[in-house]
């Protein structure tokens, strides 16, 4: 399905559904600067992973997602990108109306066919939930899926559709909530460390067998870990580092663009330059410029 966005009072196809708030897919090719800044949520957003990795800010602290991740952000929770920037990939999101009692737990309108009780339950494990990451729980996306497919096709009953799935996203995601232990997250924690260490050293001109054999992998073995968890090959992977690296390096006004080219592991200034347009859109003396008149 290509990228669409519908909200509530401007899309035909969430007429019948007010707490729908928002509903979309995001196929994004390039970073995109200034399009993804922190605000705070009105009502409960759950955002499913697809294809990338993206680096975004919940509630103040950093989080990192990957493909099959799932975002759950409160009402009253801040959320964004530390860069205000959108990285390369995709990914589903719904924004769902919720209602916030006195006691804080968010509740579900008459649409949804929970009872009381149940409603309650699921308000309180949202709430006390101690992290907005869900990880490697495709159920989300198959579901985002289901109810996309429902608003596009409008086959019979398809509000009680809707509304049906509606519910069994709250039941899936906060089931897994439960059982999930987020000290031991599916991406292997030496995968983890791999990323750190070629951030401290993104000078030197890392081969795939070199990064592999950072964890104990055939060259191999080790691409496919790589693609099914980021959706790059492992070079790609490394130059969407490189280039998060240089976006930092590119706001410190007394770093000339040369050593950030060669800091970050760009053979020359040309090819850093070359390489970051066309993954952000800018030369990086335009970007540069514009964020400090931004400032």
């Amino acid at each position: 399905m290509n990228q669409f966005v519908l909200q509530y009072g401007k899309s035909n196809e969430l007429l019948l559904f007010p707490h729908i708030l928002e509903l979309g897919l995001k196929k994004n090719g390039a970073i995109l600067f200034n399009t993804f800044l922190t605000t705070v949520t009105e009502g409960l957003r759950i955002y499913y992973i697809i294809e990338g990795r993206f680096e975004w800010r919940i509630n103040h602290q950093p989080y990192v997602f990957y493909p099959g991740d799932v975002a759950v952000i409160l009402p009253g929770t801040s959320f964004g990108s530390d860069k205000g920037a959108l990285e390369i990939g995709s990914f589903s999101w719904l924004h769902l109306d919720v209602q916030k009692p006195d006691n804080g737990q968010p509740m579900f309108g008459k649409w949804s066919g929970l009872s009381e009780s149940e409603g309650a339950a699921i308000g309180k494990i949202l709430l006390l939930n101690p992290s907005p990451v869900l990880s490697r729980f495709p159920d989300a996306g198959k579901i985002l899926k289901c109810i996309q497919g429902e608003l596009f096709n409008n086959e019979v009953a398809y509000q009680a559709r809707v509304n049906h799935q509606l519910d069994e996203l709250l039941i899936a995601l906060t089931r897994q909530m439960t059982r999930q232990n987020h000290s031991t997250r599916d991406f292997p924690k030496t995968f983890m460390h791999l990323e750190e260490v070629l951030r401290q050293n993104l000078s030197h001109q890392w081969t795939v067998e070199e990064m592999a054999a950072l964890v104990g992998m055939g060259t191999t073995l080790f691409t496919e870990r790589v693609k099914s968890y980021s959706g790059f090959s492992p070079i790609n992977y490394l130059i969407n580092i490189r280039i998060s690296e240089a976006i930092k390096l590119l706001k410190r006004p007394g770093i000339s663009v040369t050593d950030i080219a060669l800091d970050t592991g760009f053979y020359s200034s040309q090819h850093f330059s070359t390489t970051f347009k066309k993954l952000t859109g800018y030369r990086p003396s335009e970007f540069r410029n514009n964020h400090l008149r931004n400032k």
